[in-house]
């Protein structure tokens, strides 16, 4: 084995690099496998499950560096630096058969979006002779890896192993950001466990009401409603196993959306009583907690600058030219009170680890909550106006419906949930992909640093 105390580059001779292995090329490791090949690394070593083998080198063909073999064992023993890119609900499978065929004094790590199963399964069936130092790239494969987060995990590592890792993903120009296994499962539940389960039930109540939010009446055309309707697109577009694992395997997602089901009951029944007094007390309660008075817009940039930014990427058109209309926004409401009833600080990891739909999520929430004038009118929008109410009846019941479905534990259940509402979306997804796709690159490049 090559001696790699002293660093690696691209820009060394082939004889000089790391051999880099992926297990596991679905998109996220398809997306690792094309970032390597145009940075320069000329050996990387890849396969999938042996029946894709031909499909594999077909979509590989041509790709410099890329080599492509029938199984993890010939990766594992021929690489330096090994990846499981693999499904959390199947990393111990997977690991248990390949990773006893790791070279001897290898690094492994994992792209896996739930580390507890990973961590298990690297301390049991990898070799003493291994060095463990996991990653996960906190964004999907059609987001560019520039300035996002890139989580590092040194859990059984020499320093050399650690500067190894780095040098080989230095490329990405990714954000390092370094946890421990149990820090990083923290963090990904408090950015992301809520603000998944909030567009899936979104998703859920537009089907079940049988209806694209952006046409018909026109309620979902403007504003905030576009950040609701195109994120939603681009969630139901990805694969529900991506969100399958943080939800099911996370022990501490599973408590957050539990709790957001718990919070979106309760305000609804609120809103049924016409209680606005306790609901709005309620929300500023959960205001104080949340986005706390003390940190104004002098060290808190919006990540929404305006809601004119926001038209532009609508799929619906506004055809009076008036704003959407009143809105409990009940999403929010709930989510924000969730976090407050947890004591969770959504803005401590949203430069740590937070995600680009995170990100405009908690913007969107942010937006909401730190205007008196935009809370007071959602929460006067809940109680008094009535045009919303049904759709608020259909999210309520996603969101309990979601919440029972992931306490199962049951895999199955939640991909049948997930693509009977991808299925109903599927004939919008490549409009709704390009119009999300533009709508978070403008939003990203028009947020101030916040300090």
């Amino acid at each position: 084995m090559l001696s790699f105390a002293n660093g690696v580059s691209p820009a060394f001779a082939a004889d000089e690099q790391p051999a880099i292995g992926l297990i596991g090329m679905g998109e996220m490791g398809k997306m690792y496998a094309r970032r390597f090949s145009e940075a320069g690394w000329q050996k990387i070593n890849v396969c999938d499950i042996p029946e894709k083998f031909d499909q594999l080198q077909a979509e590989m063909h041509g790709v410099s560096g890329v080599r492509v073999f029938k199984d993890g064992h010939h990766v594992s023993r021929a690489s330096d630096f090994i990846i499981y890119s693999v499904e959390a609900e199947f990393v111990q499978r997977v690991v248990a058969e390949y990773g006893p065929s790791t070279k001897v004094g290898a690094v492994v790590g994992g792209q896996t979006s739930v580390k507890a199963p990973e961590r298990e399964a690297f301390e049991k069936y990898l070799p003493d002779d291994v060095h463990i130092v996991s990653c996960h790239s906190l964004h999907g494969p059609t987001v560019s890896p520039v300035g996002q987060p890139l989580v590092i995990i040194r859990h059984r590592a020499p320093d050399w192993a650690l500067r190894l890792v780095e040098d080989i993903l230095r490329p990405f120009k990714s954000r390092h950001v370094y946890l421990s296994y149990d820090e990083h499962d923290l963090v990904t539940a408090n950015t992301q466990a809520v603000t998944h389960a909030a567009f899936l039930s979104m998703g859920t109540a537009w089907r079940c009401a049988s209806t694209y939010p952006w046409e018909g009446a026109g309620l979902y055309v403007s504003g905030i409603e576009v950040v609701k309707v195109n994120i939603t697109l681009r969630i139901y577009a990805n694969k529900w196993h991506v969100y399958a694992g943080l939800a099911i395997l996370n022990p501490y997602a599973r408590v957050q959306i539990d709790q957001f089901a718990k919070s979106t009951t309760e305000l609804y029944k609120l809103m049924l009583a016409g209680d606005a007094n306790t609901l709005r007390k309620r929300m500023y309660d959960a205001r104080e907690k949340v986005f706390p008075h003390d940190q104004g817009a002098t060290n808190t940039a919006p990540i929404l600058l305006s809601e004119d930014l926001l038209d532009q990427f609508s799929l619906g058109k506004n055809t009076d030219g008036s704003r959407c209309t009143p809105n409990s926004h009940l999403s929010l409401l709930a989510m924000v009170d969730c976090w407050a009833t947890l004591g969770i600080d959504p803005l401590a990891h949203l430069d740590l680890a937070g995600t680009p739909i995170f990100r405009m999520w908690i913007g969107v929430a942010e937006y909401l909550f730190r205007s008196c004038a935009r809370l007071d009118g959602a929460v006067e929008a809940a109680v008094r106006d009535v045009m919303h109410r049904s759709d608020d009846l259909e999210f309520t019941l996603a969101a309990r419906g979601w919440s029972q479905c992931i306490s199962f534990g049951n895999f199955e259940l939640y991909e049948r949930r997930f693509s009977e509402t991808a299925a109903f979306f599927q004939p919008r997804f490549l409009e709704g992909a390009e119009v999300g796709a533009r709508m978070i690159k403008a939003i990203s490049q028009s947020t101030p640093p916040r300090e």
